[in-house]
C-alpha cells in the first residue's frame, strides 16, 4: 500500500527550479559543448578566441534571464 502525500504540490517552486536548471544546462551547453567543437574543428589555439566570443553570449542570455526574472518577482502580488 502506498503512502498518500497530502500535501499539495508547488508548482511554482517546481517551475522555478526547473527554469534555474534549464539555464544553467544552457550556459554549460553553450560554453562547454561549443569550446570544445570550437577546438576540434578549428584547433585547440583558436579556442581562446571562441570563447571571447562565447563567454559574453552566455553572459546576455544570462543577463536576460536575471531581468524577465525580476520582472515576474515584481509583478507578482
Amino acid at each position: 500500500m502506498t503512502k498518500k502525500n497530502d500535501q499539495p504540490t508547488d508548482m511554482r517552486a517546481y517551475r522555478k527550479k526547473t527554469e534555474r536548471q534549464l539555464m544553467m544546462a544552457t550556459i554549460v551547453v553553450l560554453v562547454g559543448i561549443g569550446s570544445i567543437v570550437i577546438g576540434m574543428v578549428y584547433g585547440w589555439q583558436s579556442l581562446f578566441t571562441g570563447l571571447l566570443c562565447l563567454l559574453p553570449g552566455a553572459g546576455v542570455i544570462l543577463l536576460i534571464w536575471l531581468v524577465l526574472s525580476a520582472l515576474e518577482r515584481f509583478t507578482k502580488d
